[in-house]
């Protein structure tokens, strides 16, 4: 921190710094006693640090060490990126005993610009502490260091911001996106039109895509497009913030349609449009995006590609996921840790889990997320042991695991049926590592426990969970419902449905669970009640949906939708291979069974 000492010890500081060149120092010494204007000339024409300091002596001689104009031209030549030396002009700024605005600013700005965000912050706090009042000069840099290390609540903002005589357009940008970076949606939109009631600085491209930020996360696409239309000039960043907001809120045709108005296109706004297909499972609309790309000879980045394969893996996309893949070999795009998780993740939920692990061993860096991934992917594929190998090099590694992490470490010992290495785990989450165990790993640990045969564990673990609403445990009571009708407990059944009764759920599978566990115990009637509370709350069964990769070309199925374009031979093909079955020697019953799900 800075303190305030004495002239005595300003002289013996300055005493130290001297002797290096001589013949500088001899055209000053030899010159009569020289005056303020000459002092401040001197440090005009100054050219190094050691000249500085002989005509620091010389000042300190003639009695100026406290002079507010010499020291204001000392500390602008010692706060200077290029000739100066930052850690110079704190000694010397402890040394001054009632320090000008000037200075003041001077030093807040060098700091914020060299990053020393909290020493800002602190000359900003002496500034207020010894009565001087700020200027225009010094809130923009005192916002952008509150502003880079989010210190307190977005308060510290508006109350600095309130206190302006005057505000510029970097002040009102720095608040509309201090209040959404805190997830102040509806303060940023407010303090937009502020600025437009009560200043007469014009919007610029930040103040537009923060607050379509703040428009968009509060799903208000209407405000946002008319924010976007109202400005007169509009820069790629701009066209990718308002196609990204249609995106974030599932509008896809809107936002292909302003994609494709957009005067230019960088890659972020190509790798915007293509996320959001993939996010929204459009994945033949991705790829067909990714080869227009490619057509018009515009260069994806990692960001691109790992988008794409985020696409396969959520498809089970192999074929398009190796040929995502040797195109990054091709065209040479690095497979740091973020394209190597990705592909890591393809291959895993491919199935090809060899594929993930020669990938991930041959990544040059391993950090949090490939170690994760890596982890996760054999658990889904059930190598358990590998994947608890894995676990601990990753700690003999120096890696952190994270709740994610924990998560396929769980589903691992889920897979392997190993009931006290889970318990192990999942207790060292808050003991060892300091991670609050959250709905997934409960979840977890009970489908650990219910396959094991251990109900009663389970059912007493739920009730340890914390939970702001009934709805949030429904999940991990389907879990143990589920475990009930395997193991046959229909005691335990009954007592669990009948706190799932009284809770308004609108997840199917709970109440198809439900029912099933009736209708094991034979109790129709309680069957029909769970039909009618489905019907009564509007609640659906999701339909079955499949897909199959053939030739590069992902088809997906649902139940009871006939549009796929070759239905007509499909149903003919099982046709075919379900008549040598009816016309075996199966029941009547059996023929009625088989025939629905042909047909």
């Amino acid at each position: 921190m800075l303190f305030r000492h004495n002239n005595i010890g300003l002289f013996c500081f300055i005493s130290r710094q001297f002797l290096s060149k001589p013949h500088f120092f001899s055209s000053i010494s030899s010159s009569p006693r020289l005056s303020k204007t000459s002092c401040i000339q001197y440090l005009k024409n100054c050219k190094s640090m050691t000249h500085l300091k002989q005509i620091q002596t010389q000042i300190f001689r003639v009695g100026l060490h406290q002079d507010h104009d010499t020291l204001n031209k000392l500390m602008v030549f010692c706060t200077d990126p290029s000739l100066g030396n930052l850690h110079y002009a704190e000694k010397i700024f402890n040394y001054i005993q009632n320090p000008s605005l000037f200075i003041y600013n001077v030093l807040i700005k060098a700091f914020a610009k060299k990053g020393s965000f909290k020493k800002s912050i602190w000359v900003f706090g002496q500034l207020r502490k010894h009565g001087l009042w700020p200027d225009n000069f010094t809130y923009p840099y005192v916002f952008k260091a509150i502003g880079c290390i989010e210190l307190g609540k977005v308060e510290n903002f508006k109350k600095l911001f309130d206190e302006m005589s005057e505000r510029d357009r970097v002040s009102w940008n720095v608040l509309i996106s201090g209040y959404v970076r805190r997830r102040r949606f509806e303060d940023a939109v407010n303090v937009f039109w502020q600025m437009q009631r009560e200043s007469n600085e014009k919007p610029d491209e930040a103040t537009v895509v923060s607050t379509l930020s703040a428009c968009t996360a509060l799903k208000n696409l209407e405000l946002a497009r008319q924010i976007f239309d109202e400005m007169h000039t509009k820069n790629v960043i701009c066209w990718t913030s308002m196609v990204s907001g249609y995106v974030n809120c599932g509008e896809l045709d809107e936002a292909r349609e302003l994609f494709e108005k957009s005067p230019t296109r960088d890659i972020v706004l190509w790798t915007a449009m293509i996320n959001g297909y993939v996010q929204f499972n459009c994945f033949d609309e991705a790829v067909a995006l990714f080869r227009e790309m490619q057509i018009r000879r515009v260069k994806p980045d990692k960001f691109t590609v790992v988008a794409l394969l985020t696409g396969c893996a959520q498809l089970g996309a192999l074929e398009q996921g190796k040929w995502i893949h040797g195109y990054i070999d091709e065209n040479r795009i690095s497979v740091d840790t973020v394209v190597g998780t990705s592909l890591i993740e393809m291959y895993a939920k491919c199935g090809c889990v060899e594929k993930s692990l020669d990938i991930f061993c041959e990544l040059k860096e391993k950090d949090t997320a490939s170690w994760t991934s890596i982890i996760c992917g054999l658990a889904m594929n059930g190598k358990t042991s590998k994947a608890l190998e894995l676990f601990l090099e990753m700690k003999q590694a120096g890696a952190s695991p994270d709740d994610i992490t924990f998560i396929g470490v769980l589903s691992a010992c889920g897979h392997g049926g190993l009931v006290k290495e889970g318990r192990q785990f999942f207790n060292s989450m808050t003991k060892q590592y300091e991670i609050e165990p959250k709905l997934e790993h409960y979840g977890c640990l009970i489908d650990l426990l219910g396959r094991a045969g251990k109900l009663d564990e389970a059912e007493k673990l739920i009730e340890e969970v914390p939970k702001e609403n009934n709805e949030i445990v429904v999940p991990l009571y389907g879990s143990l419902l589920s475990a009930c009708r395997i193991h046959g407990d229909v005691e335990m059944g009954e007592r669990v449905a009948e706190r799932l009764v009284k809770i308004e759920s609108s997840d199917s599978s709970i109440h198809t669970l439900l029912a099933n566990i009736y209708a094991s115990a034979d109790r129709w009637e309680d069957v029909t009640k769970v039909r009618r509370k489905m019907k009564d709350l509007g609640v659906k069964k999701v339909p079955g949906c499949s897909s199959i990769e053939v030739n590069g070309i992902v088809h997906e199925f649902v139940v009871g939708d006939p549009s796929h374009s070759e239905m007509r031979e499909i149903y003919s093909m099982i046709d075919r291979m379900a008549r040598p079955l009816l016309d075996s020697e199966e029941s009547e019953i059996e023929r009625e069974i088989l025939v629905p799900v042909c047909w």
